[in-house]
């Protein structure tokens, strides 16, 4: 399972402003405060083909807060948030990502993403070419057995100079982003 999508507000972009967490939500008295103490006014859940929950604090409390440019831009705060099992899923495993453990499982996928990519882009293997599944296993694994064998070729004929290394792939890129380290791979094995 890849990482949950980061937070895309203008409050959880800019670090001085008042994002999602900062409020608490009362679930059972369907209720959020503010991190003035303000209780919210509105509590809606709109149909959508993706639960979710709506809150809107009143203008007279937002209009006169005296931290309002930290918080909104509009005359009042509205906040939108996943249903209570969801959202706590979604908290439970965004604190998961931050673990050195998540972060060490995680980067060993970095060393497949790029051979799965060869595979569907370079050897069309996002369709079979035969109709049973026995048959179209022998085509993954002769696949397999061709990429291979293209791997070894190249690394024992080609200069080490002369080899350009492979670009790195979306999630290896994400993955120099994050400071996670990417696990060692065949290529890199014994190269300085």
């Amino acid at each position: 399972m890849g990482p949950g999508r980061k937070k895309r507000t203008r409050q959880s972009r800019q670090g001085n402003v008042f994002d999602r967490d900062s409020f608490t939500i009362d679930w059972e008295r369907q209720q959020v405060v503010c991190p003035q103490g303000k209780p919210s006014r509105e509590w809606s859940t709109p149909l959508s083909i993706t639960p979710y929950v709506r809150v809107k604090f009143a203008k007279e409390d937002c209009g006169q807060c005296p931290v309002r440019p930290s918080c909104t831009r509009s005359d009042r705060r509205q906040l939108n948030f996943l249903p209570q099992q969801l959202y706590e899923r979604q908290a439970a495993a965004r604190a998961a990502q931050q673990t050195t453990g998540w972060k060490a499982n995680y980067a060993i996928r970095a060393g497949i993403e790029s051979t799965v990519n060869e595979f569907v882009n370079g050897h069309g293997m996002r369709q079979a070419r035969y109709r049973s599944q026995t048959k179209t296993h022998v085509q993954h694994v002769l696949t397999a057995i061709a990429v291979n064998i293209e791997r070894v070729n190249t690394e024992l004929t080609a200069p080490t100079g002369e080899r350009q290394p492979r670009t790195p792939t979306a999630l290896q890129n994400f993955l120099d982003r994050q400071d996670i380290p990417r696990p060692t791979a065949w290529r890199t094995t014994g190269k300085s």
